[in-house]
């Protein structure tokens, strides 16, 4: 009995916190299938018709389609441009000899970290201008993937660490060169991991709002998080196509989260624990 309230209790704790997280969802998806008159004198209640008209209004008429193709593509992007250099990073700094610099590199990324994003928008917006590609894709795709670069590489370096040095002799044993290791070797092995920080850098692109106000101007080029906050204007509060765009901008977290959340946890624990 009470080695099964032992495991119980965990449980029992969390699902107060899970209500609290889960009750705003809850509310703003109520919310977008209500008319607006339903939404201002029973907030709370279950709608008692469903009304479809605000999401073919955001779909439709006021180009939501657009912006979300718009952040799909430039975090895509990014988060690809990422990926792909921290994996290489990290394999220099774990698997290579470079005395002395892979833990220099390897400190200074761990250093950037620290360094909160907001305290580089001034400097980053003068570099953008001095760079041409103000209010281009350009000019988050290139922040996004200098701001992803030293957490993925940080992952995947911990994991790489815990690759038995066995493998790459036998590599280099069948005539393999460097590049042959990571991608016949290193990178087959580390697919888990790379699909975790892939995910993780996807969603912090998509749901990032103050780059994209700040070096995004023109309407067409805008991601779904700046249009959301736009949408409250533009409507004039209409309340229910503003949730209604708001479920649109969060049913790609939901979707990833639930198929692939043991593939996150799974990816993020890897090298954690060796032998």
């Amino acid at each position: 009995m009470k080695k099964a309230l032992g495991k119980a209790f965990p449980h029992l704790v969390l699902i107060p916190y899970v209500l609290v997280v889960i009750f705003p969802l809850y509310f703003i998806l109520i919310s977008s299938l209500k008319s607006n008159d339903q939404i201002m004198m029973k907030p709370w209640s279950w709608p008692s018709e469903f009304v479809m008209t605000h999401y073919t209004s955001a779909l439709s008429s006021n180009h939501i389609g657009v912006y979300f193709f718009n952040s799909l593509y430039i975090s895509t992007v990014s988060t690809l441009g990422s990926v792909i250099l921290a994996t290489c990073i990290a394999f220099a700094v774990t698997r290579m000899r470079f005395p002395g610099l892979s833990k220099l590199v390897y400190g200074l990324l761990l250093i950037s970290l620290l360094i909160p994003p907001a305290s580089l928008l001034i400097p980053l917006y003068i570099m953008v201008n001095d760079l041409g590609i103000y209010n281009t894709p350009l000019a988050l795709i290139i922040p996004y993937m200098s701001f992803g670069i030293p957490l993925t590489v940080f992952i995947v370096a911990a994991f790489l660490k815990s690759v038995p040095a066995e493998l790459e002799e036998a590599g280099i044993m069948d005539g393999l060169s460097v590049f042959g290791l990571l991608f016949k070797i290193f990178i087959p092995i580390s697919l888990p991991t790379l699909v975790t920080v892939f995910i993780i850098n996807f969603l912090g692109h998509w749901n990032e709002y103050i780059l994209a106000n700040l070096f995004l101007s023109t309407q067409t080029l805008r991601t779904l998080p700046v249009a959301v906050v736009s949408f409250a204007d533009k409507f004039n509060m209409n309340y229910g196509a503003l949730c209604a765009s708001i479920m649109i901008s969060v049913l790609p977290v939901i979707i990833i989260f639930t198929f692939l959340q043991r593939q996150i946890i799974e990816g993020v624990t890897a090298g954690s624990v060796k032998g």
